[in-house]
């Protein structure tokens, strides 16, 4: 019955849902967090992400009414009588469910990320921004002198050489592969209005989105989901207001599975590639993502999707490695992974760090026992179920991503937006007449269903290629409508 009554749900009282959630987030986070920049958030959120859930709830039953008094009172029209006038609007036309889209990332997102970018600067500035934004800051002004953002190593006996005076010696470590130094470059200028990362994490998130959901075939309610959890819920307001360098991490993913749904698997991996030179997190789904690779005729072109991962990402990172090798080593393999002698500050409530937090002698054998057991099953499941398109990669990568934050012992809930995120594209993303199989992308499209489901690049719904219906049994390769 509970499954039912979510099947019928509005798209509207979706909506309500969500911000009704956020905002309830937003309150145990006042309550309960221990970062103060992080309750500041919650504070200037708490009211839109209300606000927006009441306003959802009375527009879905004014819409609701307006139906109703539709259906009792629709005539059909006189024989002979002109039909109406269909004029095309230039831009368009925002509906109401927008408009609360827009007021809420305004309230919730831009609000909170101008005034922690102001009260950074006219007082404590540690107290204002994550450590993430700053080490990102600190590495582009680096490398705009000339100088390399690899410069901490750890020397004889665990001491740590060229720390930053006055910081922690966990923040003098560089642990992002070099692209995400463009974010720091604008530190350079000392400008304050142009200082800060956070604003060209936040520029870079929105063009990267508005590109993919420009790119996204289908109606416009996967695309408003989409949005949704990239712009304005916590998973990506929060980030985008005190320092996550995610986002745009994030954002070009979607980019980036977008034109492989579109099956454009070159121009794909080419957008793979710049978010692989930024952090690791986008290598698993840029490596399940092969599997997705197809051209336009159906055929699988992996070789032209890792051609282009590999155009970018190696015209990047070598040259990096090069220049310092053992650098490079200590600040973004051995740092992250706990074995550089210094601890990372990273912590959650999530079992992993629970696990070692308990235990310490399972520091390092955690981590193994989580790749290969995690790993085994992984590979297990692509040998029997391989991902042929975008949307199943999304739900692999999705569980991927899930299991190694629960299990990870320096991890950080704010990457769970990973598997989040994957979770919704793996619903949004699907073909006609696909099923992706998990709970948790069912969960999503119970949020909003009957959304029109895209079809493929260049073709009708119906035009769809026979290697979308292999290995799904006689009614799913049967059927010709979602």
């Amino acid at each position: 019955m509970l499954v039912a009554r979510a099947a019928a749900m509005r798209p509207e009282t979706g909506d309500a849902w969500l911000y009704a959630a956020a905002a309830l987030f937003g309150l145990l986070t006042l309550a309960v967090s221990t970062i103060a920049l992080y309750r500041q958030w919650a504070a200037m959120a708490i009211g839109p992400y209300a606000a927006a859930a009441v306003a959802s709830l009375v527009i879905g039953r004014v819409r609701a009414s307006r139906r109703a008094r539709g259906a009792r009172g629709s005539r059909s029209p006189l024989p002979g009588s002109p039909p109406r006038p269909q004029g095309r609007r230039p831009w368009p036309k925002l509906g109401a469910r927008s408009w609360v889209l827009v007021a809420v990332l305004v309230g919730a997102t831009v609000v909170p990320l101008s005034f922690e970018v102001a009260w950074r600067h006219d007082g404590n500035a540690a107290a204002h921004v994550q450590p993430e934004a700053m080490v990102v800051e600190q590495a582009g002004d680096r490398a705009a002198s000339g100088h390399d953002p690899y410069r901490t190593v750890v020397g004889p006996g665990g001491k740590v050489l060229d720390t930053t005076p006055g910081q922690p010696a966990y923040e003098s470590f560089f642990p992002y592969l070099p692209l995400m130094i463009v974010f720091g470059l604008p530190s350079s200028t000392r400008d304050p209005t142009l200082s800060d990362a956070r604003i060209f994490f936040s520029i870079a998130t929105l063009l990267a989105t508005a590109g993919a959901l420009a790119l996204s075939r289908g109606s416009r309610e996967p695309k408003l989901r989409i949005l949704q959890f990239l712009t304005v819920l916590p998973t990506a307001a929060l980030p985008l207001a005190t320092g996550g360098d995610d986002m745009p991490i994030v954002a070009l993913l979607l980019l980036a599975m977008v034109l492989a749904q579109r099956r454009l698997p070159g121009w794909s991996g080419l957008v793979l590639g710049v978010a692989s030179a930024m952090k690791f997190t986008a290598w698993p789904l840029a490596a399940l993502a092969l599997f997705a690779a197809r051209t336009r005729e159906g055929r699988r072109a992996p070789v032209r999707m890792a051609a282009g991962m590999v155009a970018v990402g190696g015209a990047v990172v070598v040259p990096f490695v090069l220049r310092g090798p053992e650098a490079f080593l200590q600040n973004v393999i051995l740092f992250p992974l706990g074995l550089s002698g210094v601890p990372s500050p990273a912590a959650s409530p999530l079992p992993g760090h629970l696990l070692v937090a308990a235990f310490p002698a399972l520091h390092r054998v955690v981590p193994l026992v989580a790749v290969l057991v995690g790993g085994g099953l992984l590979v297990r499941h692509l040998w029997r179920h391989p991902p042929s398109t975008a949307a199943r990669v999304c739900v692999v990568v999705a569980w991927v991503m899930l299991g190694a934050a629960m299990v990870a012992p320096a991890t950080r809930v704010g990457y769970l937006l990973y598997p989040i995120n994957f979770a919704v594209w793996g619903w949004a993303l699907r073909e006609p007449g696909e099923v992706v199989a998990g709970p948790v992308v069912r969960a999503f499209s119970t949020i909003a269903p009957g959304a029109t489901l895209p079809g493929p690049a260049g073709g009708r719904p119906e035009e769809r290629a026979p290697w979308l219906t292999a290995g799904r049994g006689p009614a799913a390769a049967g059927s010709r409508t979602a």
